[in-house]
């Protein structure tokens, strides 16, 4: 199974501390050795309409592109990064996530942790995909559903609505666990409840304290890094961090943060 991570805040942030962990998985710590992938919202004046777009063939814990990563500290408001453990499309730079496609003048990305059997939508317009990944595959179908039920870009809270039902449909091929983000909310969906399969969240905010990853033996105290007003939530996996209260989502739950905080429905 693949290996998910997201983050979404309230001013942008960078999600060096988070990724270094995370990326040990992708090979190191873990054996998802078939590819990585992160995507940083960015913009002037709050619009977080730019996007930075990093994929690479190798496996995280090797890439030169996420030793960068590791070291540059981009900052966003929303970011999706995403190790992969191969179950349809070879190994090529072509099948890594996360996936990005345009949609009412907004970039939209995609990662997904699953394998979804027989999805085989029938597509048409904009949306097809490029690799011969599932994953692909259900994110075309999700764009092109999304474009039938809103005719510009919904709130949030219209566009929950929608991805739970969209979300329901998939599922039902096999397990899907997601990420999805256009730069303004961060969308997460748990498929089952089995522990390699689920996701899990923290909410970080003042007062900040001290973390400790669960892949390396790396500290961090957050309150020498951040202001009294930033609020940070995290979706992940498998916890990030051994020292933090992390949520695990329920079987079939779909959540979405904004403003680094998880939203109501």
């Amino acid at each position: 199974m693949c290996q998910l991570l997201g983050m979404n805040c309230n001013a942008p942030t960078d999600v060096t501390f988070s990724f270094r962990g995370f990326a040990q998985r992708g090979g190191n710590t873990d054996h998802h050795a078939d590819g990585w992938g992160i995507a940083f919202f960015e913009g002037q004046e709050g619009s977080d309409k730019g996007l930075r777009h990093f994929v690479d063939h190798q496996s995280a814990s090797s890439s030169p592109v996420a030793e960068l990563i590791s070291r540059y500290p981009i900052k966003s408001r929303n970011v999706i990064s995403h190790i992969r453990k191969a179950t349809q499309g070879r190994v090529a730079l072509e099948n890594c996530h996360p996936f990005v496609r345009e949609l009412w003048g907004r970039y939209w990305v995609f990662a997904h942790n699953g394998d979804l059997g027989d999805f085989c939508p029938r597509l048409h317009g904009s949306f097809k995909p490029v690799g011969a990944t599932d994953s692909e595959r259900a994110f075309c179908w999700i764009m092109q559903e999304l474009t039938k039920s809103h005719a510009d870009v919904p709130s949030a809270q219209e566009l929950t609505l929608t991805l739970r039902e969209l979300a329901a449909q998939i599922a039902s091929f096999g397990t899907f666990n997601f990420l999805l983000s256009n730069g303004q909310a961060l969308w997460a969906h748990a498929s089952t409840k089995v522990d390699s399969q689920r996701l899990y969240y923290v909410e970080r905010r003042h007062p900040f304290a001290h973390a400790t990853l669960s892949d390396e033996d790396v500290s961090v105290n957050f309150a020498d890094h951040t202001h009294p007003t930033d609020k940070v939530a995290v979706v992940v996996s498998a916890p990030l961090t051994t020292n933090e209260n992390w949520t695990a989502f329920a079987p079939g739950e779909l959540l979405v943060f904004t403003d680094g905080a998880l939203a109501t429905a």
